[in-house]
This record gives C-alpha cells, sequence and structure tokens, in this order.
C-alpha cells in the first residue's frame, strides 16, 4: 500500500518567494568586499531586526523592508544608515524604493496576531531557510575551506545499532524470517513448468509446510528446491499431499542443523481485529512481509489453481494483509509472530476465489493453522491426507437456501450411503442442511468448509429442514483416506 500524498497542503495565505532575494553582489565575493556607503557620524549604530511577517491579507506578496533603528531617532534630513549584512551569508536586501513622484506612504501598522498568519509565516520562514542555506552552501563550495564547520550528521556518527522493540513489526519479522523459505517447483516435462511459493519449517527434522497447489506440478517427476533467507539453497522431496485441504509437507534432502521451526497459534482464539504479518515470495520477490487484520473468521472459500484439479474448502481466516500470487503456502503470523494460518487463496477483481495471477484487493485468505496442523501431523505420519465426512453428496451449485442432499449420488449411487453417518442420523435425499455446528450453512461448498475443520469420530449437531419442518440431528463423523 502506499500513500497517495507525501506532503502536507499549505494553508491559504500570502504567496512566499520561490527563491531569496536577489544580493546586490556577486556570490564569488564576500559581503565585506561591497563598497561601503558613507555613514553620518551623528548616526547611531542600527540594531539588527527580524524581517516582518508577511501581512495575511490581500492577493501580492508585502515587499520586504529594511529593519528599523529600534530606539535612537536618526539626525533630521538624513539618510537612514544601511543594516549591516550578516556575517557569512547575503547581505540584507535594500529597503524598497516608491516610485519617483510617489509619496512615501505610511508606516504600516503592526501585523495582528492571527493563526493564519502565523502559519504563513512559519512555512515562509522554512522555505527562505532553505533558499538561504543552499546560497551559503554554494558561496563556501567557491571559496574553499575557510573555517567553516559541516552541521549534518553522517551514518558514522549515528548509533552503532538499533534494536527494535519486541513486539514490533520489525521485530516479529527479523525473528520469523530465517524460518520462512522460497519454494521453487519445477515439472518434470520437457518445458520444465513450474512456479514460486513460499513455506515454512515446520520442525527440526527439515520438514516445510506449504500449500498443495504449489508444489503440484512437481509431485509427479518433477524437482523442488528451497531458499532460506539468507540465499542457501536445498532440495526437497514431497512427503505427503492434501489436494482437498490444499496443504502439502516436503522435507529437505540434506537437512541444515538448527533448523528454528516457527510456533504455531491457536487459530479458534483468533479475533476479529486481530493484527497479522504475512511473509512471502509475492511475483518471486522473497522475504516480503505485509500487515494489516484479521477481518474475519469461517469465510467459506472453495479454491482451484486453475489446473482443472479438484477444488480445495476451508473455513478460512480472512486478512486485508497485501496476499499476491507467490505468498502461497507462507504463513500468517499474529502479533506475537505465532502462525495462525497459512496464506492459500485471494478474491480476484474477476469475482472467482484462486491463486491466478490477479493481484492483492486487500482480500486475503488462510487455511487456519489449528486445521493446517493437524493435516502435517497425518501427511508426515501415513503420507495421506484423511478427511472427515458426512456419508451423503449434496449439491454444489445451488447457494443461499443451504447445502440440498442430492437425489444421486456420483455414477447413480445412492446420494445418503447406507449404513454412513447421514443415514444413521436419519438424513434423506432432498433435506436441506441449514446449520452444521453453531456455524449456519448456505450451500454445499460451506457445508464442506465446516466438516473438514472437525476430525473423524467427532459428534456435531445437524440443522435441516424437510417438507417446510425445521429438525436437528446428531452425526458422528465417518472418514476417507487419500484423495479420490
Amino acid at each position: 500500500m502506499s500513500t497517495e500524498n507525501e506532503g502536507t497542503p499549505v494553508p491559504a495565505g500570502p504567496a512566499a518567494p520561490s527563491a531569496p532575494p536577489v544580493p546586490p553582489t556577486s556570490l564569488d565575493k564576500p559581503a565585506g568586499d561591497a563598497p561601503a556607503q558613507a555613514t553620518p557620524e551623528a548616526a547611531p549604530e542600527p540594531t539588527p531586526q527580524a524581517a516582518p511577517q508577511p501581512s495575511p491579507s490581500g492577493d501580492e506578496p508585502t515587499a520586504v523592508q529594511a529593519p528599523v533603528p529600534a530606539a535612537a531617532p536618526a539626525a533630521p534630513h538624513q539618510p537612514p544608515a544601511p543594516a549591516a549584512a550578516p556575517t557569512g551569508g547575503w547581505p540584507t536586501p535594500p529597503p524598497a524604493v516608491p516610485a519617483w513622484g510617489v509619496p512615501h506612504p505610511p508606516a504600516p501598522p503592526a501585523p495582528r496576531r492571527r493563526t493564519g498568519g502565523l502559519v504563513a509565516a512559519v512555512l515562509i520562514a522554512s522555505l527562505v531557510a532553505g533558499g538561504i542555506g543552499g546560497g551559503i552552501g554554494y558561496w563556501a563550495a567557491e571559496r574553499g575551506d575557510n573555517g567553516f564547520s559541516s552541521t549534518t550528521v553522517s551514518s558514522g556518527q549515528a548509533p552503532a545499532s538499533f534494536k527494535r522493540d519486541p513486539g514490533t513489526v520489525a521485530a516479529v519479522a527479523a525473528k520469523a524470517l530465517p524460518s520462512v523459505v522460497t519454494i521453487q517447483a519445477k515439472s518434470g516435462g520437457q518445458e520444465g513448468e513450474g512456479g514460486t511459493g513460499t513455506g515454512f519449517v515446520y520442525d527440526q527434522e527439515g520438514h516445510i509446510v506449504t500449500n498443495n497447489h504449489v508444489v503440484a506440478s512437481a509431485a509427479d517427476g518433477g524437482t523442488l528446491s528451497v531458499t532460506f533467507s539468507d540465499g542457501k539453497t536445498y532440495d526437497a522431496e514431497v512427503v505427503g499431499r492434501a489436494e482437498g485441504y490444499d496443504v502439502a509437507v516436503l522435507k529437505l534432502k540434506d537437512a541444515p542443523k538448527g533448523l528454528t521451526p516457527l510456533p504455531l497459534g491457536d487459530s479458534d482464539k483468533v479475533a476479529v481485529g486481530d493484527s497479522t504479518i504475512a511473509i512471502g515470495a509475492p511475483f518471486g520477490l522473497s522475504n516480503t512481509v505485509t500487515t494489516g487484520i484479521v477481518s474475519a473468521k469461517n469465510r467459506p472459500v472453495a479454491s482451484g489453481d486453475g489446473s482443472g484439479g479438484s477444488n480445495s474448502y476451508m473455513s478460512a481466516l480472512q486478512t486485508d494483509a497485501s496476499i499476491n500470487p507467490g505468498n502461497s503456502g507462507g504463513p500468517l503470523l499474529d502479533a506475537s509472530g505465532a502462525v495462525i494460518g497459512i496464506n492459500s487463496a485471494i478474491q480476484s477483481t474477476s469475482g472467482g476465489f484462486g491463486q491466478s495471477q490477479a493481484g492483492s484487493i486487500g482480500l486475503g485468505f488462510a487455511i487456519p493453522v489449528n486445521q493446517a496442523k493437524n493435516v502435517a501431523q497425518q501427511l508426515i505420519k501415513t503420507g495421506k491426507p484423511v478427511y472427515p465426512v458426512i456419508g451423503a453428496t449434496v449439491n454444489m451449485n445451488e447457494k443461499g437456501q443451504g447445502a440440498t442432499i442430492a437425489g444421486q449420488g456420483s455414477g447413480g449411487t445412492p446420494s445418503v450411503t447406507p449404513g454412513g453417518p447421514a443415514a444413521k442420523a436419519g438424513l434423506k435425499a432432498g433435506d436441506v442442511i441449514t446449520g452444521f455446528g453453531d456455524h449456519p450453512i448456505d450451500s454445499g461448498p460451506t457445508l464442506i468448509s465446516e466438516i473438514w475443520t472437525h476430525k473423524p469420530g467427532d459428534s456435531v449437531k445437524i440443522t435441516y429442514e424437510r417438507d417446510g419442518k425445521t429438525a436437528t440431528a446428531t452425526v458422528v463423523l465417518g472418514e476417507r483416506t487419500g484423495d479420490s
């Protein structure tokens, strides 16, 4: 995100001069070399006065007046003595002279103290000071070294180290970045197509957690490499993939010692408004850190990588932290640096969820880490995912009324598996499931997203409608191993 305005608007007021007044003498000579004008002996030495503030009203800038002696009056009928030029800078500009034949105007009244005039004076002073500084710098450079010393502070004079306070974004990012990796995946075909994604260290044995769609192209005969934030690269292999969950686990072939796993948080305890930090490689830009908040919880998302494979379903954490292609598989952290989700999908302007090349519009979605942790443990243990099921086929196209149990299943099979969890709970074809646990259900994808947040064997209350009447039942979730 970027700011559109890089300056503060200037309040309306008299126009400020764009450059300092032109000095009467050349910059190649110091002020002291100018011819001196005769000064009457009776005239006392004038006391330098601050330049008057411009009048707050009027369309034209007020002419700069010469300083006026403070106390002693000048001798009658004698010209006033000029003000002494400031040492080391341009001389004071000459007094404004009225046109020939025009009577001398009366002395202007003292300006009233008004906020607008004060602000304008401060702004003009800043501009003039910048112009004078430039003139002095040029004059000193032309004359060489004549005793002036620089007032700027070089980096060598800055503190040797600058420590960020714990809990700041900079501190969290600095601690997490060494445990976040950029993944390069190439297919086994002749063209070697692939892509870039992100992952993070899961344990000290060298397991890396990422999205399935990041490594899918290299899963069968392709190659995978993992690059850490220090630039070191290692070859990796797929341990297991869960297409439906969009989670995959890799393992480094020659894992270095001293790997630091990222701490895992509790996504169930996340609240809307909590701070988030996303780390990844958007468009191949490794080690990119963006921030935002948790915008919503339990957001049902069905996403695909556009390859025609099966969609993944998640009850996602929504965040406005900038997430782009290449962020996929990277960690979504909370303010303490614990992983609360795996960045997986974005809402694109084309109206669909996925991992296309569209950029961030502030609608990113992450797999809750509690779900991802269960899947990762399954993949490390058996290499295959395990999915909880209700044993019923639901319509995936209708939305808004609930998840309707279809008239028949795939290939003409019964839509409610005989002896399965739904059948045991008394559900039938045509029933419309409107609630699963504490969450409302508006479609088939929403139902699957909620089912997959549970484990096989969990007992869940289902609310459904049949013949216009609402009823409830308790279903004990079954299981399915592997992607079908």
